[in-house]
């Protein structure tokens, strides 16, 4: 699979809680979360694109998955 984009907020999600397993995803800053999702190996897409909404978004999935 080619790098995933801001909005595959699910896959991004399942990324994030691989990458940080003993992090409260209710406890991140936005800063980290978009830091942290730019750092993901097949993460490929311009933090242009990235806004507060979209992180809201990733924030949520991940922490609907790490339930």
């Amino acid at each position: 699979m080619s790098g995933f984009k801001w909005t595959d907020t699910l896959r991004i999600a399942e990324e994030l809680l691989d990458a940080h397993p003993d992090v409260d995803p209710t406890k991140v800053n936005f800063v980290d979360l978009m830091n942290w999702v730019m750092a993901l190996p097949d993460f490929a897409d311009d933090p242009k694109h990235c806004g507060e909404r979209i992180l809201e978004a990733i924030q949520a999935a991940w922490i609907e998955e790490a339930e």
